[in-house]
Order: C-alpha cells, then sequence, then structure tokens
C-alpha cells in the first residue's frame, strides 16, 4: 500500500509537469568565429526553440543545446549543412528528470519517517522555507532571518544572517538560485549554511571571518522560478513576471542588474531565456537586493553561485578594461588550481574573456 502511495504522489507530479520526452542534449564544438555566429544565430530562433545550457562564448570551449525532439532532425540538419561537429551528450531528457523526481519522493517519505533534513537530496520551496525557520531556531546564537522584500508573485524574499557581533560589520554577501532550474544551486545554499553554522568555532578560518565580518545568505534568489519549476516546467529559467506586449513570461535576473545592461550576452527578446526586462531593477528580487546592498554600505564581498559551467568568474566580463583591484582578483586564479585535476573540468576565466551583461558579480563594482 505505502508503494502504491509512492508511485501515486510521483504519477500526480508528473502529470502537471512539463513533458521533455526525447529532447536531446548535444554537445557542439565550433571551430572558428564563423562557426560561432552560426551558433548565435541558432541560439536567437524563436521557431527552432533550442534552449543553451553553455552558450556560444569562443571557439575552444564546448557548448551544450537542448533540443526540442520536434525539431532534432532540423537542427541537426542546420549543424551539418554549417559543417559543425555535435555529439548527442543526452539521448532523452526525460528519462533524467523521471529519475530525479523519484529520488525526490524517496527521499520525502525518509524525511518523514525520521523527522530529519536530507542535505544530499533536492527540495521544494516550502520544505527550504520551513527548513529555515527550523535552522534559525536551532542556531540562534549566530543566526537570524529577515525578510528583504516580495517576488512579483507577493512571495517574501528571505536572506539569512550570520553574526558573532551586535554592531555593524563589514560583510560579505552570498546568494544561489537566480536562475530557478539550477537546482544545486540552491541546495547548495542550504548546505553552505549548514556548514557555517555547525562549522564556527572549529574550523579556524570561518571562525576567524565571522568573528570580524558578518555573512549574508540568500539561498533562494528567485523563488517564483523556483517554485514553478516544481510544479509546472522543470527546466523553467526566469522570473515569473508578466512581459508587456507579450504572451512570453518571465525576466532573466541574472540579466537585469544595472551593470553593462542590454549589452551583448543578453536579450530584448521577451521569449529569450536571457531576457534583460525593459530596463535595470526592474524586477522586485533583483531591486530588493540592489536596495538592500545599497543601504548596507558595508559589503566588501559578493559572491553568486551558479551551476553547469564549471567556471569561476569575476568582475567585469562586458568591457576589456581591467577592474581597480584587477591585481588581487588575478591571484585568485589559485582558488581554483586543485578543481582541475579532481573533476578535470573547470576553467578560470578572467573579465577580458568573457562577455555578460548586467549581472549581479559586477554590480558591486558600480556602487
Amino acid at each position: 500500500m505505502r508503494g502504491l502511495l509512492i508511485v501515486s504522489l510521483f504519477l500526480a507530479a508528473t502529470l502537471s509537469q512539463k513533458m521533455f520526452s526525447g529532447d536531446q542534449v548535444l554537445r557542439i564544438k565550433a571551430k572558428d568565429e564563423k562557426q560561432l555566429q552560426v551558433l548565435r544565430n541558432l541560439e536567437d530562433s524563436e521557431y527552432l526553440k533550442v534552449d543553451f545550457w553553455q552558450a556560444p562564448a569562443r571557439p575552444s570551449l564546448p557548448m551544450d543545446m537542448r533540443v526540442p525532439f520536434s525539431n532534432l532532425k532540423a537542427v541537426k540538419n542546420y549543424l551539418n549543412s554549417s559543417g559543425i561537429l555535435y555529439t548527442v551528450m543526452i539521448e532523452d531528457i526525460q528519462v533524467l528528470l523521471d529519475e530525479e523526481r523519484k529520488g525526490m519522493t524517496a527521499s520525502r517519505r525518509l524525511e518523514r519517517s525520521t523527522s530529519s533534513f536530507r542535505y544530499n537530496s533536492y527540495h521544494t520551496l516550502e520544505e527550504i522555507y520551513t527548513w529555515m525557520d527550523n535552522f534559525v531556531v536551532e542556531h540562534s546564537n549566530l543566526v537570524s532571518k529577515f525578510m528583504i522584500g516580495q517576488t512579483f508573485e507577493k512571495r517574501p524574499i528571505f536572506v539569512l544572517k550570520f553574526s558573532t557581533g551586535n554592531r555593524t560589520r563589514p560583510a560579505i554577501w552570498i546568494d544561489s538560485g537566480i536562475h530557478a532550474r539550477e537546482w544545486i544551486t540552491q541546495a547548495t545554499g542550504v548546505w553552505t549554511a549548514m556548514k557555517i553554522a555547525t562549522d564556527y568555532g572549529e574550523e579556524p578560518v570561518l571562525t576567524k571571518i565571522l568573528n570580524h565580518m558578518d555573512i549574508f545568505l540568500e539561498v533562494v534568489t528567485n523563488p517564483d522560478g523556483f517554485a514553478y519549476t516544481h510544479s509546472m516546467n522543470h527546466l523553467w529559467r526566469k522570473n515569473r513576471a508578466i512581459n508587456s506586449n507579450s504572451t512570453c513570461k518571465g525576466v532573466d535576473p541574472n540579466r537585469n542588474w544595472d551593470s553593462g545592461f542590454g549589452g551583448v550576452g543578453s536579450s530584448s527578446n521577451p521569449c529569450s531565456e536571457t531576457y534583460h526586462g525593459p530596463f535595470p531593477h526592474s524586477e522586485p528580487e533583483v531591486a530588493s537586493v540592489a536596495n538592500f546592498i545599497q543601504k548596507h554600505k558595508h559589503f566588501k564581498v559578493l559572491i553568486s553561485i551558479h551551476s553547469y559551467s564549471q567556471m569561476l568568474l569575476y568582475p567585469c566580463g562586458y568591457r576589456k578594461e581591467p577592474t581597480p583591484d584587477n591585481e588581487e582578483l588575478s591571484r585568485s586564479q589559485g582558488s581554483g588550481s586543485p578543481l582541475p585535476s579532481a573533476w578535470n573540468r573547470v576553467h578560470l576565466w578572467k573579465n577580458h574573456q568573457h562577455h555578460l551583461y548586467g549581472q549581479r558579480d559586477h554590480y558591486r563594482l558600480g556602487l
């Protein structure tokens, strides 16, 4: 009977979700700038509806692209006619999504039976918010929670504050989950909060930091989009804003910042996954954070956690001129040095090598 209940819950969740049966993910390599431009044109095509997970940036780097089943033949013909090589990286993405959903259902059952939060599993927005409440109670001597604003759909935007002092001190900002479908980032935010709370007083470096600085952690930066990935469309990326004069919903919050707004790497098309919105800070999810950072005035570090690209990026990606503290930022390359040997997938890009506009990691430099 219990097994039947789990299957029923899984089927109910699956039936309400958008399906991606037969959709494939292709790994592509462009040999030169000409082929790169062909891929950029493909990215801008509304007809073929491809979804770049790793966007066209430069010929030496692989690009990953989800192609709807209905357009597979047309896209592959397009690539072949342009002499662009590709391999099928994921044969059927729905198979992986179904496996992930089953794992979440089993994990939720185990959590209910043991009354314990599983940090190695994905959780819904409601589950994360409930965890926050319990987490703050358990670590009330170190952690507090407050709301900095509301989303487009009027959900609260919460921030956790880790502090050992009563006065305003220099601070570190960390956020995760600005792109809704990057579930590993919200999970990383939850895990990071747990590690900060449990390692304080035990781990020397963290303890020293918290004895002199505060840490602010926004675990779910895009609550509306994140909730939508669980209820309707697992691969939704943007927020859920209604765009005027368009049937397409959502703005990419990570392209909405007042930092090189509207440049290369963002789109003015509301149907695009990188739509930057009508103007800088038009989105409440972005404006709430920007206002909070401006009011605090003591932030020394801003860190935004993303997934998939295997890169450590620092400002500014929208201009070639070095930042005033470029030398110090360049020295941070050492922090990525152990990673390639472990994963063989990590790239560290300097500010002049990657062109992205309107992103949060650039915003602090303009204040």
